[in-house]
């Protein structure tokens, strides 16, 4: 049998299906490798409460690496510990004035699971699979009282280069930011301390996993840092350009089993899954 290692798992565009769903062949090969004593975590840029139904779907009874790593916990061990890297709520509040400013569209923030939305819109309700009283809707310079884990900002596309480049000149010091792309441009925002990457390092310290016998598949931006780090570092094949070029491997596409199909291959326990 191979030695332990750590399995971390991105969830839109990764492990989960374009409709949102854990195709059964990627959720047996999980199973498989959980059963061989393999730990797999979940490391995404969603919340608690958008992601738990996933966690328990794969049975895990592991840490759960939430908003980009700015939220590490445990839900089925709370003597783990919570830990909580929020965004100062001074640049926060800096931030929505400047999106103020340059005409958003928009502004989410995120107190753990408390969504605070600067203006009611049902496309992004939906986007987040919640019903309306899960958001506080309200000018957030008002309202936000707390640091916020983290932010999205929904940008005039006029003046995206604009708030890029303010983010970029006052805030470089104290903040990450990236853009979703087309056709969404969003811009998320969260504490520079904090990403994948430093959440997942945590975890494989808590179980004396060394950074080589970690495999982690990402897609997107905020998977950067956490496929840079893991010894094993795996690109979907609907990845960005970016990530796919820091990564160790490309795998198929999420709609293709990439995850299971990569797992299947590495640990050689069967012949790869494809569609």
């Amino acid at each position: 049998m191979r030695n332990k290692h750590i399995i971390a798992l991105d969830l839109d565009g990764t492990v989960l299906t374009n409709d949102k769903k854990i195709a059964p062949q990627t959720k047996a090969m999980i199973k498989k490798l959980i059963d061989e004593d393999h730990i797999v975590v979940i490391a995404t840029g969603r919340s608690n409460r958008m992601s738990i139904f996933y966690y328990h779907e794969l049975e895990l009874v592991t840490p759960l690496i939430n908003s980009n790593g700015a939220y590490v916990h445990h839900p089925q061990d709370k003597s783990w510990g919570k830990y909580h890297t929020p965004l100062n709520h001074k640049t926060a509040i800096e931030i929505v004035e400047a999106c103020y400013e340059l005409n958003s569209k928009n502004i989410i923030a995120a107190v753990h699971d408390s969504i605070y939305l600067d203006q009611f819109d049902q496309t992004i309700v939906n986007f987040y699979e919640s019903q309306d009283d899960g958001f506080i809707v309200g000018r957030i310079k008002e309202k936000l009282l707390e640091n916020p884990t983290l932010m999205m900002l929904y940008p005039d596309e006029k003046n995206l280069d604009k708030l890029t480049n303010h983010l970029n000149d006052l805030h470089a010091e104290a903040i990450d930011h990236w853009n979703w792309g087309a056709p969404h441009h969003i811009i998320e925002v969260m504490n520079k301390q904090m990403n994948k990457a430093e959440a997942l390092k945590k975890i494989a310290n808590e179980y004396g996993i060394p950074k080589e016998r970690i495999i982690a598949f990402g897609d997107g931006a905020n998977d950067m840092e956490m496929i840079d780090y893991a010894g094993i570092g795996v690109a979907m094949g609907n990845a960005i350009d970016e990530l796919k070029t820091i990564a160790k491997y490309i795998t198929d596409t999420n709609e293709e089993y990439g995850v299971a199909n990569f797992l299947a291959n590495y640990f050689e326990l069967s012949h790869p899954i494809k569609s």
